[in-house]
């Protein structure tokens, strides 16, 4: 049997979209992740549990865990006969990677499982396209820091270059999911087609400047350059009480906010605590709709999907 776990992510961190990510780990050790177990069978079986198992399709076929199955067999041209049990812990379209969660530790799972046929740009390659079959694009920017961990900028070229981003590791990345769904194929389509020059001149300067900023350690100009310019115009329209709430993190100390991936999920950095834990507590009370929701103190997971178990 092999065991995974594939921790949540939060995609475009406001001036990287679709180019920058962090994965993420609950201050207080909590499970922020999913599990993928894969053990020998005679034919493909899914078996669906965890926390947000009752969101997830009722049929396998449905299911992205069947396509990831699919698409690695077809990659290695072999059927593999497994039994898949999948915890799922991040809830759907949330904004949190949920379904890289579920690719990525399925995809290191099954790898390992079949002794390493695809190699790591292979499965990352794979873990991108994917997400693409499930989100209308593909991108990366859950998917990586997903994988590996850290602050991850990823670079399509010839070829997939990730680069490692250095972050500042006094920050607490407050993170609230209201416990509705924002599908981020609706919320991709509401963005413009075009944008104007001086938006994109002014989205590749923040973006630079925010990585040269995370090089230097220079915190405030890191903070200053860390906005939206390209999605959060358009996407806070539908997200619940956005103005309201980010008012009050300001009142409440917080450094930055935005819109977690295509939300609904938003995020807001503190460097002290106590102000973080208070944003917690006015959160709870404020901003989650149902028992689904939930708000967390997070820091950048630096370790990614690991292997829980590993029985021959």
């Amino acid at each position: 049997m092999i065991k995974v776990y594939a921790p949540a992510s939060i995609g475009n961190i406001n001036v990287g979209f679709d180019s920058l990510g962090i994965a993420l780990h609950r201050l207080d050790n909590g499970i922020l992740g999913d599990y993928i177990s894969i053990l020998p069978n005679k034919k493909f079986e899914l078996i669906q549990t965890g926390s947000f198992v009752k969101d997830l399709p009722k049929h396998y076929k449905n299911n992205i865990i069947f396509h990831c199955w699919l698409k690695f067999c077809k990659k290695i041209n072999k059927t593999i006969p497994v039994k898949v049990i999948l915890e799922k812990n991040v809830p759907i379209s949330s904004g949190l990677g949920s379904s890289a969660c579920s690719i990525v530790a399925f995809l290191k799972a099954i790898n390992i499982f079949c002794n390493n046929p695809l190699n790591h740009n292979e499965l990352i390659m794979l873990m991108g396209e994917l997400e693409g079959l499930f989100s209308g694009n593909i991108h990366y920017d859950n998917i990586v820091p997903c994988y590996l961990g850290g602050m991850k900028l990823i670079l399509i070229m010839d070829d997939i270059n990730i680069q490692n981003i250095p972050f500042f590791k006094n920050w607490f990345w407050v993170i609230a999911y209201p416990g509705v769904e924002l599908s981020t194929y609706n919320s991709r389509k509401i963005l413009p087609n075009y944008y104007k020059r001086d938006v994109c001149i002014k989205h590749s300067q923040y973006l630079s400047g925010f990585i040269h900023a995370s090089h230097i350690k220079q915190e405030k100009l890191a903070l200053k350059l860390m906005k939206d310019f390209i999605a959060e115009p358009y996407r806070k329209k539908i997200i619940p009480e956005f103005d309201q709430v980010i008012n009050k993190a300001q009142e409440l100390g917080s450094l930055n906010y935005g819109i977690a991936g295509s939300g609904p999920t938003l995020f807001y950095i503190f460097n002290n605590l106590v102000h973080a834990q208070n944003m917690v507590k006015w959160l709870e009370h404020h901003y989650i709709k149902n028992h689904k929701g939930f708000v967390y103190i997070c820091v950048i997971n630096t370790i990614g999907t690991i292997v829980m178990d590993m029985e021959t």
